[in-house]
């Protein structure tokens, strides 16, 4: 098995790995308390006044934790660290 063969068989163990039950929990719960703490920083002002937030980021927020946690867990769990 060649260089390339082995990084692809890694990459699709870290992407199924990804969908594990497990890993989508564990990085939901990261993404909640990350993304809501982020958003209070970045856009808290807004909040307290009720003014409208910038939906964008908000969503970001949330979806930038969650794919680094999913990532990094599906890394050790399916995908092997090198």
């Amino acid at each position: 098995m060649g260089p390339d063969e082995m990084n692809s068989k890694r990459a699709s163990g870290t992407v199924q790995a990804m969908f594990e039950r497990n890993v989508v929990v564990g990085a939901l719960r990261v993404s909640f308390f990350v993304g809501t703490v982020l958003n209070l920083i970045n856009q808290g002002p807004q909040i307290w006044r009720g003014e409208e937030v910038d939906w964008g980021r908000l969503l970001l927020n949330y979806a930038v934790p969650y794919l680094v946690s999913s990532y990094s867990a599906a890394r050790v769990r399916g995908g092997g660290v090198t």
